[in-house]
């Protein structure tokens, strides 16, 4: 169920269901207020939401291809340009010696915004774009917070999507709260490239140890002072942190300060700004114990032995001379300029193929491709057709002209060598080939492809490949990959509307995001006679702007009824029979809402699909993307899909998220993602839905679309996220513990909690699956590995776990029983987990996977007293008996509290007889009020 709430009042709602072809809902929902900007300053970034596709590369120990872009938002400033440079090539040496002489930073390109003034040394952009930036400098959101960070949404070892730094801190006026910029881009990249994780913990700051209170650290042997700073009245005292009585641990606030002077090198994942550290933990200094993520996510390994398992380290060998400088290159972002690759060869005359490229097409033209783009067409059989040279489209004129020039008749061969080449003399006319577009669409074998890789290589240009039906050439997505393009493919099930979606994903890589078209709904039907498509689309207040309707039949057209939300008929589609579409534009911003709509045909397939822009420049849509977590299958290796919901930086909760997975045999397996943190999902509430698919049923293409529907809308949390450098609280100096300010904290008032609702269609590519064998195909997939295992002590001598169900194949299904093993060292745990003590779970019975588990148990054979350290680990089972990875690591510490003498009530004392007027000097009277205390301080003492 989706819950609308009307954002401005709060009152007015109303309830819709999500399975939309049952009915037309009949009630009506209040239009969605925009949301008030006095509660929450949103700042639109124009790489909002993007999951990158990066163009780094290795090349003889150092990195090239690293893209770093300036947000449009960002004001101009040359020095901020200079300040890049100045980063990375200090962090180079740093990096160079982190990493044993391996590996440095050899050339960077700085993406500048298009408003920024052009200058001669700014050139145009080839592969480089905003979706496939590595590093994005951008204003903080919300203000003040600072925070450099990495997005990670893979498991230890996977490489990071982004890293996020803000214009200040990149200006060095964050050194106290983060250190040296250098430091922390060095920090940064370990998450990015090595896919390495914190060895600090903010939400848990220091555990117990054989009954001694240890900071969280890497290394133990950093030193420091574990102080509170207690502020009252305007005036902060620092003082040393008490312990608590309960828990054993120390009070809430208690900071762990580095001493200023420390030995230890390591390690630079822990705090990188302190002086003596350049290195990071290694297997002989990582301490295994803390609780923190690298333990936790990475099985007890230190930042090194994970490096020094990466394709990185494999490839390098230790320099013997010192590395040169980084280089840089200035590129200017520019016009778009797009040229359709178009096949009419004589198998688009198949499945109607060739109707369905127009239906694609002509969206693209109409709606998908943003205002200002410069857009050529070429079509190609055995030879190449120039349709349109390019033109720039100004208003619809321009989008009409370019749709009369789609192909309506399809004959002869294929040569896509053919057709790209013709593709680089169009745009040559008039524009250099670097960082143009093509989109190429075939559904044709063709056997000399690899003829004109080295063409397209030398070209600059990025090509998007739409690959239509089974037998499409196989070399296809090999152009897509080496130009950083997107890869999707269509089936010829018309009514999955997968060539509409296909070139419905086509949006810029560098428009802003107020500019791109966003599918709200894509939804097909086959139907008997005069049976109805009956169904809603919900218009939220974040978008409405250029509202497209736009219906495709396979026979004839059916009646159309379309109603907004006030109830109003709406009329005027434009009916094309030709192409066997009708679309309507709705004039303005489309009313917020839910809008209603009711097909009926004879038998045929129908298909429906919804587009709009943002409905404003300054509030930033919700916007959903999908990507896998490779282009390439090879069974049994599971794939992973993501959906990323957020509205700017702020990450969309509790949505309903499915993935729509198609293969090259038509059948669809449809998977619900989640954001629980729990199987294929790395982080919970972070707004990226994930899921394992291991449903393969054949080799070749599989195509993959998400819907996304409803959610809550939530603050951009006080705390750091979770896989940035630390937030350093203070500081010593000449023995003085110095402290930072607090990290600003986020009015939630009025945004934690809101039901947005909301409905999304998003294009997740494509990928090619291998080895997989005939039906029926075995069993081979064994559960996933639990990552969430907690555990507490439960009364005197009982443990608590809970932790996620992982399912019988990864996170589907349920597993057959779980393996409980204890122990009181931690690496035999880990190394030796089929020796060590098992807990009795006869009476476990697992649950549905994404279920949560609890279970209780007393420990056997193992003494568990007052400062014991347990450690606990949980492997699942499934029923032809494969065994999943051990889960993480938990442990609990028995801490017995010292009993508390009782209390005996002091007898009365009388109070000394002074007389308040007495002419006795003052240090009489101190004497007599001296000796008073004493006496009762002995009395207290004795009784």
């Amino acid at each position: 169920m989706c819950l609308c709430i009307h954002i401005n009042r709060g009152k007015e709602r109303c309830l819709q269901n999500q399975h939309f072809s049952e009915r037309i809902i009949k009630g009506r929902c209040a239009a969605m207020g925009p949301f008030k900007s006095s509660v929450f300053i949103l700042v639109l970034h124009l790489l909002e939401g993007a999951l990158s596709n990066s163009l780094i590369q290795l090349n003889k120990n150092g990195y090239e291809g690293i893209v770093i872009a300036i947000d449009p938002n960002v004001p101009e400033d040359d020095t901020l340009i200079q300040q890049i440079k100045d980063m990375v090539t200090q962090a180079s040496p740093y990096l160079f010696e982190a990493t044993e002489k391996r590996f440095y930073f050899k050339n960077v390109a700085i993406l500048i915004p298009e408003k920024w003034k052009t200058k001669p040394e700014y050139v145009r952009p080839k592969l480089e774009t905003y979706k496939n930036a590595d590093v994005l400098v951008a204003e903080p959101n919300p203000p003040g917070n600072d925070d450099p960070y990495t997005e990670q949404i893979g498991n230890c070892g996977e490489k990071g999507e982004r890293i996020y730094l803000t214009p200040d801190f990149i200006a060095g006026k964050k050194l106290r709260q983060y250190g040296p910029q250098e430091r922390v881009f060095v920090h940064e990249w370990a998450h990015l490239r090595w896919g390495v994780f914190n060895e600090y913990n903010n939400d848990q700051k220091f555990y117990l140890s054989n009954g001694k209170r240890e900071a969280v650290r890497c290394s133990a042997t950093i030193t420091g002072k574990n102080v509170v700073n207690v502020c009252q009245g305007g005036s902060c005292v620092t003082r040393r942190c008490k312990t608590d009585k309960v828990t054993g641990l120390y009070e809430k606030g208690c900071e762990f300060i580095p001493a200023d002077k420390q030995m230890e090198k390591a390690s630079i994942m822990f705090s990188q700004n302190i002086d003596s550290v350049v290195t990071f933990c290694t297997e002989k200094n990582h301490n295994k114990e803390a609780p923190n993520q690298q333990n936790q996510r990475c099985n007890l390994r230190s930042i090194w032995e994970v490096i020094r398992d990466s394709e990185d380290f494999k490839t390098a060998t230790p320099m013997t001379t010192q590395p040169p400088k980084p280089t840089f290159s200035l590129l200017q972002i520019a016009q778009r300029i797009v040229c359709l690759v178009l096949d009419k060869s004589g198998s688009m005359t198949l499945g109607d193929r060739l109707k369905r490229l127009n239906q694609a097409g002509k969206l693209f033209l109409l709606q998908t491709v943003e205002q200002g783009s410069w857009v050529g067409m070429v079509t190609f059989d055995s030879v190449a057709h120039v349709q349109s040279e390019l033109i720039q489209i100004n208003s619809g004129t321009e989008r009409n002209a370019l749709t009369n020039r789609l192909p309506t008749a399809a004959a002869g061969g294929t040569s896509i060598c053919t057709g790209l080449r013709s593709a680089f003399t169009v745009i040559r006319k008039k524009y250099p080939t670097d960082g143009a577009e093509i989109v190429l669409l075939t559904d044709g074998e063709d056997n000399t492809i690899s003829a004109c890789f080295n063409e397209v290589k030398q070209s600059g240009a990025i090509i998007h490949t739409v690959a239509l039906g089974p037998s499409a050439a196989k070399e296809l997505e090999e152009l897509s990959k080496m130009t950083g393009g997107l890869q999707t493919y269509a089936s010829d099930q018309a009514q999955n509307n997968g060539l509409i979606d296909a070139f419905g994903a086509l949006s810029s890589g560098n428009g802003a995001v107020s500019q791109r078209s966003i599918q709200l709904e894509s939804k097909g039907l086959t139907l008997q006679n005069r049976q109805w498509m009956n169904g809603t689309v919900i218009v939220d207040s974040t978008v409405g702007n250029d509202t497209l309707f736009l219906i495709t039949w396979t026979v004839q057209p059916p009646q159309i009824l379309l109603w907004d939300p006030s109830g109003k008929l709406q009329n005027g589609f434009l009916v094309d029979t030709h192409t066997k579409m009708a679309y309507l534009q709705i004039p303005g911003t489309a009313k917020v809402g839910v809008w209603n709509y009711s097909l009926q045909t004879s038998s045929q397939t129908l298909t429906l699909t919804v587009t709009s822009r943002a409905s404003s420049a300054t509030l930033p849509p919700v916007t959903v993307t999908s990507k896998m977590n490779k282009d390439t299958g090879k069974f049994p290796s599971p794939m992973v899909v993501y959906a990323k919901i957020h509205q700017g930086s702020l990450p969309i909760l509790k949505a309903s998220v499915t993935a729509l997975i198609e293969s090259v045999n038509g059948n669809t397996v449809t998977l619900e993602l989640l954001d629980n943190g729990a199987g294929a999902d790395a982080t919970k509430d972070d707004g990226v839905y994930s899921r394992y698919f291991t449903a393969y049923d054949t080799n070749g293409r599989y195509s993959v679309k998400v819907r996304a529907l409803g959610g809550v809308r939530t603050p951009q949390k006080a705390m750091p996220p979770q896989n940035g450098a630390r937030y350093i609280p203070g500081w010593i100096e000449n023995g003085e513990v110095k402290w930072n300010p607090p990290r600003p904290e986020v009015n939630k008032d009025g945004l934690q909690g809101k039901k947005v609702c909301f409905s999304r269609t998003a294009s997740g590519g494509s990928f090619v699956a291998s080895n997989v064998p005939k039906a029926p195909i075995p069993d081979l997939f064994p559960p996933c590995q639990i990552t969430d295992l907690k555990a507490k002590i439960q009364g005197e001598s009982l443990i608590n776990l809970t932790w996620t169900a992982p399912g019988d194949d990864y996170d589907h299904g349920r597993a057959y029983k779980y393996i409980i093993g204890i122990s009181t060292n931690i690496l035999d745990l880990r190394d030796k987990f089929n020796e060590s003590v098992q807990v009795n779970t006869t009476d476990l019975i697992p649950k549905e996977a994404s279920a949560q588990e609890v279970f209780v148990f007393k420990p056997e054979s193992i003494t568990f007293e007052n400062g014991t350290d347990l450690f606990i680990a949980v492997q699942a089972v499934d029923k032809v008996n494969l065994t999943s990875e051990i889960s993480n690591i938990a442990r609990v510490s028995l801490f017995i509290p010292p009993p508390t003498p009782p209390e005996t009530p002091s007898p009365s004392l009388p109070c000394p007889d002074i007389n308040v007027n007495s002419t006795i000097p003052g240090i009489h009277i101190l004497k007599i009020m001296w000796k008073w205390l004493g006496e009762l301080q002995l009395s207290v003492a004795l009784g």
